[in-house]
């Protein structure tokens, strides 16, 4: 078995592959304490807290 290629890839048909090899963007839910919008299962930049518990204390 070979890894070789048998036969040449075009350019369109190699960049129609990585057309969909793309950055999403960030999924934002509300902080349930103070309603900032914040990424999810992560500590509120805003007001420190997870799970409206306050984990940090933010000055």
């Amino acid at each position: 078995m070979s890894i070789c290629p048998k036969n040449k890839s075009s350019k369109a048909r190699r960049d129609k592959r990585r057309a969909n090899w793309k950055m999403s963007a960030p999924n934002l839910v509300k902080c349930s304490k103070c309603g900032e919008l914040m990424m999810p299962h992560r500590v509120c930049k805003a007001c420190g807290a997870y799970n409206k518990r306050e984990i940090i204390s933010v000055d």
